[in-house]
């Protein structure tokens, strides 16, 4: 029996949502912290961009109802442009190398969108088939170029070592190759689930999970001893830990098999592999893991290198520095997952352990092995995925909290080593620029002023720093959305961040992001306002930066494509309700 179309979409979208990671350019080192303050509830949490959350944005402007009525929501699934008049994006646009889908002309930059984590069910097969190809159909409508899909390792390897089974995914695949949508396939290689509002859970492969339970080093591990299952301990990545593999040898392995049986859309329907380095598929540490309450935002968060395998190398790092004493642990003094950088003494601005000799040599040490993780694991990708026509991209989480204090303490527990005397984020997109990857990128929607100012976040500012070290590096970089937003004032963001403007007296005025992904599918986004506004949207950000046509201008388009669509979209309802 046909489920409503309502109940389908609500099925489709109601995973958790992927919160973008948080960080943010030096803002002045003389502004003091002032303690958390009652108002900081968990309304605020601008968690990372992790595919486990569910969160609302801070301060944004109150949504509509989630729950549109049937006709309300047909007017979403408006099918691919065959109508009269109707030219979309895609149409006017070629992939080209880089990672760039170039509008011809005046340039622009290409949309896609995040696809629910549950796209393919644990029985591996596409999730409310129907809802979905409406959908799809209704995103190729807009004028978007395509898809992110999750592609989970807890899925495909599920069964045991090397058995891998595809199935949903060959034909969630195939399906957006017919109705003409572009994607960017994402080797998920960390749990899905465990968060609070998490309305779905992809463990690990349970194989992996019975050696982990045997061996509980191979997670990350803080100084009280909490472990952490979302990703297997960087520290073991080198060692057959894994019924004979290494970690990483596991997911070449992964990726070679995706190759083989997806060979026959690499690089004309599958133009990008994102390549999962850590919790959230994000290169980082596991260091503000909300499961439990154990960490609720703005909280430094805690260091994740307390198993046996991470501990071993920071003995031989302290050895070969001559300082042995410094190889049994990591800081004690660096507080607990909730305080403010202020609370340590680690993190305070006056006299911290973090500006210190020590302090150096600790901090150099744990994210060069993040650094280190991430060149393994994109060596592997570069050639697995060599000649195959497809871009490999990284996801780096945008930790924007504190940033504004000297020795920007959640960037520093999560790997990046970005200190008001210190740029954390060069070293990353020259690592990536050795293997021709893209940056990507998240938090591009937010602004300075709607975040809490006493935690001292500047994502505007941290999205401006990481900009220019990509230019710098020259790596391109993309972006994506953190929290779920449809009004026209975060779409404004993304537009002025996209170009790429910050620095007028640099040569990337000239330069635009090589592609925006769009947090997500979900009933939301179909309900007519915020359709309409996304159509206007994906239009304004196709453009590109040196169009003249105004924001209304566009959105009145947008209105007409909308309407034009409208006959098949009532077609499409016909179907999806018998």
């Amino acid at each position: 029996m046909a489920l409503n179309l309502t109940h389908q979409l609500g099925a489709l979208a109601g995973t958790p949502i992927k919160s973008g990671e948080l960080t943010v350019p030096s803002v002045d080192s003389s502004l003091s912290v002032s303690p958390p303050s009652a108002r900081m509830h968990k309304a605020m949490n601008l968690n990372h961009k992790d595919p486990n959350r569910n969160v609302s944005p801070p301060m944004s402007p109150v949504l509509g109802s989630t729950r549109a009525d049937l006709s309300v929501a047909c007017k979403a699934f408006a099918v691919e442009s065959q109508v009269s008049g109707v030219e979309t994006m895609e149409e006017q646009r070629t992939y080209k190398e880089g990672g760039i889908s170039e509008k011809k002309g005046n340039g622009g930059v290409p949309v896609f969108v995040m696809m629910p984590l549950d796209s393919v069910t644990m029985g591996n097969t596409v999730n409310r088939r129907k809802a979905m190809k409406a959908s799809l159909q209704a995103l190729k409508s807009a004028g978007v170029e395509g898809i992110m899909i999750d592609v989970w390792w807890g899925l495909v390897e599920k069964e045991s070592p090397g058995s891998y089974n595809w199935g949903g995914y060959n034909e969630l695949l195939e399906m957006a190759k017919k109705i003409g949508l572009k994607v960017q396939a994402v080797m998920s290689f960390h749990q899905c689930g465990g968060n609070v509002g998490d309305s779905v859970t992809i463990p690990l492969p349970q194989w992996v999970v019975e050696e982990v339970d045997k061996d509980p080093e191979l997670a990350y591990t803080d100084q009280w001893g909490r472990r952490n299952y979302e990703y297997i301990s960087l520290g073991a990545d080198t060692l057959p830990v894994l019924k004979g593999r290494t970690p990483v040898q596991c997911y070449a392995d992964f990726m070679r098999a995706f190759r083989d049986n997806f060979k026959h859309l690499l690089g004309d329907t599958i133009v990008e592999i994102q390549v999962g380095m850590g919790p959230a598929g994000e290169l980082r540490y596991p260091s503000y893991p909300e499961q439990n309450g154990t960490w609720k935002f703005p909280g430094i968060g805690a260091f994740q290198c307390y198993d046996k395998y991470s501990l071993s190398s920071l003995k031989a790092a302290a050895e070969a520095y001559g300082k042995p004493e410094w190889g049994s642990t990591g800081p004690t003094d660096a507080g607990h997952y909730n305080n403010w950088p202020e609370d340590t003494q680690f993190f305070k601005k006056e006299g911290g352990g973090w500006n210190t000799e020590y302090g150096e040599f600790f901090l150099s040490w744990y994210s060069q092995m993040l650094l280190d993780h991430g060149e393994r694991i994109l060596s592997s990708a570069k050639s697995v995925f060599e000649d195959t026509g497809v871009k490999i991209s990284v996801k780096i989480a945008g930790i924007h909290w504190h940033y504004g204090s000297r020795s920007h303490a959640p960037e520093l527990t999560a790997g990046y080593y970005n200190t008001r005397f210190r740029d954390g984020y060069l070293p990353i997109a020259q690592m990536l620029a050795r293997h021709n990857a893209i940056f990507n990128f998240t938090c591009i929607e937010m602004r300075d002023h709607e975040q809490p100012q006493d935690a001292l976040c500047a994502p505007e500012k941290l999205v401006n720093q990481v900009a220019l070290a990509t230019l710098a590096a020259e790596v391109p970089l993309a972006g994506e959305n953190a929290l779920p937003r449809y009004d026209d004032y975060a779409h404004e963001q993304i537009l002025k961040a996209s170009a790429l403007s910050f620095d007028q007296n640099s040569e990337g005025e000239n330069r635009e992001m090589c592609a925006f992904t769009y947090l997500r599918m979900n009933p939301e986004l179909f309900q007519a306002d915020n359709w309409g506004k996304f159509v206007g949207f994906v239009k304004k950000m196709g453009e590109g930066r040196d169009s003249h046509k105004c924001w209304e201008e566009v959105e009145r388009e947008a209105e007409h494509f909308v309407h034009v669509t409208q006959p098949l979209v009532q077609e499409a309802a016909v179907a999806l309700t018998h």
